[in-house]
């Protein structure tokens, strides 16, 4: 081991800090700050030359767009996750993934401790923790932010006095977490659940009051991914880059709601994710008419619990991968075409069509040439209600013994 310490670098205001307070509050002779590109957008060349004007090292910069895309956001697709029923875990989706490359330096300079710049109110600080330990058992974790309590005011002030440009102001505080899924937005006025989310903070998303006209797309997916739109196949990170500037127009995926944070609090996000939802949306539609009701019923209670398990830090944790293998089983039919009409504020699903679809219209249909078996129906419901007139008839012998039994005496 030597003094080096490793820091999850984003090059905002909390880890550019975190380079000085390494230095300076806790001795380290040695600071390495990686910044993993997830594809958030970002001034790299500024984010590290603040690496270095704060005291890193080294600043490391890793590329990890594709294997996100086609690791972690393709997994949340084929799996419909929300969580709380809304929001499509864009920040913890991408922490195992910076978390794990953190830990491989440092396990490649030997070095002392990993670092994070989350506080302890968040989910981020699991997320990252668990994900470190997963790869360097027993590696020394720090969290500045954690260990000494900043208020985003005395921040921006120590940056200053030390030289590092800040693009955070007392006017505009807000803390901002984005990768290629989407956007995260917290703090500032943001923290009064009365206050209507200022349009500032928005990036990826427009007013949906200024949308275009309403537009169709076409969704092309294989095996439970999506793999073209309208026609064009693309690569799961340039699809979803494309689809969030498409959806983005109408302001479909702005979301602004109170979530209950892993560690017991109530907290109010806002978030941008045009594509994601679009795209589970579309998920979605197409196994309704490709998986046989057991698989759906099952799988929407799995669906729920990894989403947990994911948003809760547990990315590594043998149940979530246990969880894939079921729904990878159910993915191998889910292929097929969506068309989705974009809508100020809405993607709207408004066809579906696949090659294994259970859904058959002869069935279904009340038009002329329907071959539903109505013959079947009474023996069907005859057998199916003999336990509901099973239940009935004894209610009524129990009832008919409460009457004639004669009054309890007093004791």
């Amino acid at each position: 081991m030597n003094a080096t310490a490793v820091l999850a670098y984003s090059g905002g205001l909390d880890t550019s800090c975190a380079i000085a307070w390494l230095r300076e509050d806790y001795g380290f002779e040695s600071v390495v700050a990686v910044l993993v590109d997830v594809g958030q957008e970002l001034d790299i060349e500024a984010s590290i030359a603040r690496g270095y004007t704060a005291g890193a090292d080294d600043v490391l910069l890793l590329d990890r767009k594709d294997a996100f895309a086609d690791e972690q956001c393709a997994r949340a697709i084929k799996t419909n996750a929300l969580y709380e029923g809304r929001y499509p875990l864009v920040s913890a989706l991408s922490r195992p993934v910076i978390a794990d490359a953190v830990a491989q330096v440092a396990l490649e300079l030997g070095a002392e401790a990993v670092v994070h710049g989350c506080t302890g109110k968040g989910n981020d600080q699991l997320r990252f923790e668990l994900a470190f330990r997963s790869h360097y058992p027993g590696v020394r974790v720090i969290a500045p932010l954690r260990d000494r309590i900043w208020t985003r005011e005395e921040e921006i002030e120590y940056a200053r006095a030390r030289g590092i440009p800040v693009t955070h102001t007392a006017a505009s505080p807000f803390s901002i977490d984005e990768n290629l899924f989407g956007r995260a937005i917290e703090a500032g006025v943001l923290e009064d659940p009365w206050v209507a989310p200022p349009e500032g903070p928005y990036a990826l998303t427009s007013d949906p009051a200024s949308a275009p006209a309403p537009t169709e797309i076409v969704v092309g997916f294989e095996a439970g991914l999506p793999v073209s739109l309208d026609g064009e196949k693309l690569q799961l990170a340039p699809l979803i880059g494309r689809l969030n500037a498409l959806a983005g127009a109408y302001g479909i995926g702005r979301i602004d709601m109170i979530e209950n944070r892993a560690v017991g609090i109530k907290s109010r996000e806002v978030y941008e994710a045009p594509a994601a939802i679009v795209l589970i949306e579309a998920h979605r539609a197409l196994e309704d008419v490709v998986l046989t009701k057991d698989e759906a019923r099952v799988k929407h209670g799995l669906e729920t619990r990894w989403t947990e398990l994911v948003y809760e830090g547990l990315w590594h944790a043998p149940v979530r991968k246990a969880i894939d293998a079921f729904v990878d089983a159910t993915q191998e039919l889910v292929s097929g075409e969506v068309r989705v009409e974009l809508r100020p504020n809405a993607a709207v699903v408004t066809g579906r069509r696949s090659p294994a679809m259970l859904y058959a219209e002869q069935l279904a249909s009340y038009g002329t040439g329907e071959t539903f078996p109505h013959e079947a129906a009474e023996g069907f419901i005859r057998i199916a209600s003999l336990e509901s007139e099973l239940v009935a008839a004894r209610e009524l012998v129990f009832l008919k013994h409460k009457r004639l039994a004669p009054p309890r005496q007093p004791a």
